[in-house]
C-alpha cells in the first residue's frame, strides 16, 4: 500500500482542507444535540421565547454544516479521481514497456480488468475511504467525551454491544479481503472470455464453436456467481451487526436513562442529548463495515496493481544511452545469437553475422521456424541479443534511446494489428499531422488504391474490431503502407504480402522497388517470388545464415535456396491446374 498512499501525497493539500472541513462539519454536528438539550430544559421550565431562539440556532447550524459538508467532500473526493488518473495513466504507460513474454503469460481480460476495475476500487479507498477514516475517529472522540461528561455509567452501558462488534468484525476482515480477491479475479476471467469471443467471433462461427463457447462463458460466469454471492454473504453478516450494535445501545439508553430521569437523577434535556449523540455515532458504526469493505477491497486491488508494477521491462534504456543526430540506416549482426527465456537450450539464432549497408534491399529467406521473425524482433529491439550485439550505425542498440531506434526502425509484423478504427487512422497510426496526400501516395504504394474505391467510405470507412472487417491482404497492405508512411530510414517488413494473390504482390513489387532502394530495407519472406530482385538474399536454415547472395547466384549454386525456389514453382504449377 505504501504505492497507493504515495499517490495519495501528491495532493495532500486538498486532503488537509477536506480534513479541516470535516473537524468543521463533527464540530457543528456535535453542538445540535447540545442546543437540543437547552431547548428541552427550557421548555420545560416554560421558557419558550428560549426554545424558538434555539430552534433558530439549529437551522443556522444545519445549514452550515451542509456547506461545509459538500466542501470536505468535494475536495477528498476529487482528490481520489485525481490519483485515479493519475494511477491508471502510469498502469497503461508500465504497461507498454512490458516485454513480449509479460502479455504471453496475461490475458487482455485480465489486464483490462486491473486498468478499470482495480483502479476504481483504490480510488474508492482514497476518496470515501479516507473521508470515513477522519470522519470516524473524529465522531466517535467527540461524541464519546461529550456522552462521559453527561453521564458516564450511561456511556459505558450504550457502548457495551461493542467488544462483540469489533470481534466479529476482525474474524469477518479476512474473509472479506480473500473474498474479494476471488471475485476481481471472477471478473478478470469473465472478462477475458468476452473479449475473446467477441475479437475472435468469425473463428468461433467458422468453427460452429458457439456451443462450446457458450458453455465455457457459462461456467466462468457461474463461478463469478458464486464467489460474488459467498463474498455478498460475509458483508451480509457484518452489516446487521453494525445495525444491531447501534440498535442496542440505543435501546440500553432508552431503558436505563429513562428510569434516571423518573428518578430525578438525568435530566429529560441530557438524556435528548445523550440519545443525540449515540445517533450521531450510529452512522459511522453502521458505516464501518461497508467501509471496511472498501478497504479491504482496495487493498486486494492494489495488491494486483503491485503485481503489473513490480513487472521490470526487459528491454528499457541503458543509464547513458543516447539519441543518434542522424540514422543513416547501416545495420550489423555481430555474432549474434538469441534463445527466447526457457528454450537456452535450442537458440532460434546461432552466431548471426551480417552488415547492410545504408540503403541496401536484403532479403532474408527461410524455411517455418528458420528464425526470420526472431530476427526482426531483434532489429527493433523488441528482444536483446543473447550474445553479440546489433548495431545501427556502428553504435550497439543497446547504448541508444529505445523510443529513438524504434522512430528509426520500421517493422511490419508478419500478423499485423490494425485498431478499431478507419483507414485512415490505421495508416497515419504514428505518423503526427500526416496529410491526405501523404495517406493516399503510401496506401497507392502498398497496392490499396484500387481497395479504397471498392470501400463503402474509402479512407474514412471503419475496418472493425482487430480489422475483421478487410481481408487478409488488405489488412497486410494497410499495415505496409502505415511503414511507408513513416519516414524512418529502416524499413524491417516480415512477409507484408504473404496474403496476396502473386498479381497483386507483382504490381505491389513494381511500385514499392524504388522505396526500397531508397532506405535500408529487410525484406522478410518465405515466397522466392517477393524477394528475387532485392540487391542481396540471405538465406537462413535452423538459426544461422546458410547462403548469401544474388537470386541468380544463389541459383547457380544449387543450395537450400534453389530447392526452395524449385519446390515453390513445383506448387505454383499445382496449384494452376
Amino acid at each position: 500500500m505504501k504505492r497507493l498512499w504515495s499517490y495519495a501525497g501528491r495532493y495532500w493539500q486538498r486532503y488537509v482542507w477536506g480534513a479541516l472541513c470535516l473537524v468543521a462539519t463533527a464540530t457543528l454536528a456535535m453542538a445540535v444535540p447540545y442546543l437540543m438539550k437547552r431547548a428541552v430544559d427550557a421548555a420545560t421550565a416554560g421558557q419558550l421565547a428560549l426554545v424558538g431562539q434555539f430552534a433558530l440556532a439549529i437551522v443556522v447550524i444545519a445549514g452550515v454544516q451542509a456547506v461545509v459538508r459538500i466542501f470536505s467532500r468535494a475536495l477528498i473526493f476529487n482528490a481520489g479521481r485525481d490519483v485515479e488518473y493519475d494511477l491508471r495513466n502510469d498502469l497503461f504507460a508500465h504497461l507498454l514497456t512490458l516485454p513480449q513474454a509479460y502479455y504471453r503469460r496475461h490475458s487482455t481480460g485480465d489486464l483490462m480488468s486491473r486498468l478499470v476495475n482495480d483502479v476504481t476500487a483504490v480510488r474508492m479507498v482514497l476518496g470515501v475511504g479516507i473521508l470515513n477514516l477522519i470522519n470516524t475517529p473524529l465522531y466517535y472522540a467527540y461524541g464519546l467525551t461529550i456522552m462521559w461528561q453527561l453521564n458516564p455509567r450511561l456511556t459505558v452501558l450504550a457502548l457495551s454491544p461493542y467488544p462483540l462488534l469489533f470481534l466479529a468484525v476482525k474474524v469477518l476482515s479476512r474473509r472479506l479481503m480473500e473474498g474479494t480477491l476471488r471475485v476481481q479475479e471472477g471478473l478478470a476471467e469473465l472478462s477475458t472470455r468476452v473479449q475473446e469471443n467477441v475479437s475472435g467471433v468469425q473463428v468461433v462461427r467458422a468453427h460452429a464453436a458457439e456451443t462450446v463457447e457458450l458453455e465455457r462463458f457459462r461456467q466462468a460466469n457461474q463461478h463469478f456467481q458464486e464467489v460474488s454471492v459467498d463474498l455478498a454473504r460475509v458483508r451480509g453478516r457484518l452489516f446487521p451487526l453494525m445495525r444491531m450494535a447501534a440498535g442496542l445501545g440505543s435501546l440500553v439508553v432508552l431503558w436505563y436513562g429513562g428510569h434516571l430521569v423518573i428518578r430525578q437523577q438525568l435530566s429529560m434535556g441530557d438524556l435528548v442529548a445523550f440519545l443525540g449523540y449515540l445517533n450521531l455515532l450510529a452512522w459511522p458504526t453502521m458505516a464501518l463495515g461497508w467501509i471496511l469493505s472498501v478497504f479491504q477491497r482496495g487493498r486486494a486491488a492494489m495488491q494486483r496493481l503491485e503485481e503489473v508494477f513490480a513487472t521490470e521491462p526487459a528491454i528499457a534504456d541503458a543509464p547513458r544511452a543516447r539519441a543518434l543526430q542522424r540514422i543513416a540506416g547501416e545495420i550489423e549482426f555481430r555474432n549474434v545469437t538469441f534463445a527466447y527465456p526457457g528454450r537456452e537450450r535450442s537458440p532460434a539464432l546461432r552466431n548471426i553475422d551480417l552488415r547492410v549497408p545504408a540503403g541496401q534491399w536484403v532479403a532474408i529467406v527461410g524455411r517455418t521456424g528458420a528464425g526470420k521473425s526472431t530476427l526482426a524482433a531483434l532489429l527493433a529491439r523488441l528482444w536483446d541479443p543473447t550474445s553479440g550485439a546489433v548495431y545501427l550505425d556502428g553504435h550497439d542498440l543497446r547504448e541508444l534511446k529505445l523510443a529513438h531506434v524504434r522512430q528509426g526502425v520500421r517493422v511490419v509484423p508478419q500478423d499485423p494489428f490494425l485498431f478499431s478504427a478507419t483507414v485512415r487512422e490505421n495508416i497515419a497510426f504514428g505518423v503526427d499531422h500526416a496529410t491526405e496526400s501523404d495517406i493516399l501516395h503510401a496506401a497507392s504504394l502498398a497496392g490499396l488504391d484500387g481497395d479504397l474505391q471498392r470501400l463503402p467510405r474509402g479512407l474514412d470507412t471503419l475496418v472493425g474490431e482487430r480489422g475483421v472487417l478487410l481481408s487478409g491482404g488488405q489488412k497486410q497492405r494497410v499495415a505496409l503502407a502505415r511503414a511507408l508512411l513513416c519516414p524512418a530510414p529502416v524499413l524491417v517488413l516480415d512477409d507484408p504480402l504473404a496474403s496476396v494473390d502473386a498479381e497483386t504482390e507483382r504490381r505491389v513489387l513494381e511500385r514499392l522497388a524504388p522505396v526500397l532502394r531508397s532506405r535500408t530495407t529487410v525484406w522478410i519472406s518465405h515466397r522466392i517470388s517477393s524477394v528475387q530482385h532485392a540487391d542481396r538474399i540471405v538465406v537462413l536454415e535452423r538459426g544461422e545464415i546458410v547462403e548469401a547472395g544474388t537470386h541468380r547466384q544463389l541459383l547457380a549454386r544449387g543450395g537450400v535456396y534453389a530447392a526452395l525456389f524449385r519446390q515453390q514453382r513445383i506448387e505454383e504449377e499445382l496449384a494452376a491446374i
